[in-house]
């Protein structure tokens, strides 16, 4: 089989209009767009019967327009994914498919999932994915995770979850495929999730059995094959809400007091805290960098903007990652429809911070 990507199918559809329909045709013919208009009546309304892209303000609808880039045509060559071998660049041409530093940034149609498959079979690789699922976290999102895991996560590979939370008898017991596995770490409840840390399983039975792991948060699930094409020894996640925009405009830390700021200039990409990876070695110093700017804003009253995704885009800055997934491979849904997004690999959910984290 070759590249993936073709006849894949878009997983939102829109929601259809039934009573009401009037009050968003009227809201449709605006020229300046939904949000400029609508009152909060309005609002519940299209809350409930519009696609949540309609409520994104006007310039989100623009962002389409900025261009992102293209590899240069001397590097095109050379680009290499460590499973599946040369990728094809030429497969999504309106997209940027390389880094400055020529790491391959890996989008659906580039690469050849079988071969990777192949490749990572014949390594005899047990991979890891860890999951924080604490407070109501747990119960609200967990099982969805483990199921859609199961079924699109690295299929037909060795795979060890491993679920941190403070409550292990409360993790749902998800049957599992052969040579899966499901580990059960118990943390201490602190007063924010942020606070929280896999440090020491990056050392302990974690750190023996996996030769890669994927740290991915708990309140999203799996729609499509997110296989060994997603591994390197290190890997950092495109954010979907800012994989378009202008690097001055990307909102890094800059409260130049942070051990998260980045000066003007700086930074490459902005990159989302919700998947990042690599071999067990890179996660130990990128987690290791984390807890000590977080220390050490801890100790001067501070907090970065972004909290830990602040310091993750400082690390990436400093140890540019090998490969970078593209944001299919952690999508949300409410952005809508974007041409080169085929086939979303993972989808956020819609925040709920007031219900879950009270």
């Amino acid at each position: 089989m070759g590249p993936a990507g073709a006849g894949s199918k878009w997983p939102f559809p829109s929601a259809p209009l039934r009573d009401g329909e009037w009050q968003l045709s009227r809201l449709h013919k605006h020229p300046r767009g939904l949000s400029l208009l609508v009152s909060s009546k309005e609002r519940e309304l299209l809350s409930r019967l519009a696609p949540p892209s309609l409520l994104l303000p006007p310039h989100r609808h623009l962002e389409v327009l900025l261009p992102m880039g293209v590899c240069p045509l001397a590097r095109m060559p050379l680009l290499r994914d460590n499973f599946s071998g040369p990728l094809d660049p030429g497969a999504q041409p309106e997209v940027l498919t390389c880094t400055s530093w020529g790491a391959p940034i890996i989008w659906d149609g580039t690469f050849d999932p079988d071969v990777a498959q192949q490749e990572a079979v014949q390594r005899n690789l047990t991979v890891g994915l860890t999951v924080f699922a604490v407070g109501r976290y747990l119960e609200k999102y967990l099982e969805r995770f483990l199921e859609t895991a199961e079924q699109h996560f690295m299929v037909g590979q060795r795979v060890v979850y491993y679920v941190f939370t403070e409550r292990p008898a409360a993790v749902p017991r998800v049957p599992l495929g052969p040579g899966r596995r499901l580990r059960v770490e118990r943390v201490a409840r602190e007063r924010r999730w942020q606070d929280l840390s896999m440090a020491p399983a990056l050392g302990g039975r974690l750190g023996r059995e996996a030769r890669f792991v994927l740290c991915i948060d708990v309140d999203q699930h799996f729609s499509g094959a997110f296989g060994p094409e997603a591994l390197a020894e290190s890997v950092a996640q495109l954010h979907a809400w800012h994989y378009r925009w202008p690097r001055r405009l990307l909102p890094f830390e800059r409260d130049a007091r942070s051990a998260a700021a980045l000066g003007p200039g700086e930074g490459d990409f902005y990159y989302h805290a919700a998947v990042f990876g690599g071999s067990v070695a890179a996660l130990r110093r990128l987690t290791a960098h984390c807890a000590r700017g977080l220390r050490r804003d801890r100790a001067r009253g501070l907090e970065a903007r972004w909290h830990d995704e602040s310091h993750l885009n400082k690390f990436f800055w400093l140890h540019k990652p090998a490969k970078l997934l593209s944001p299919e491979f952690c999508w949300s849904p409410e952005i809508g429809r974007r041409a080169e997004i085929r086939r979303p690999r993972l989808l956020r959910a819609p925040k709920e911070y007031a219900l879950l984290r009270s």
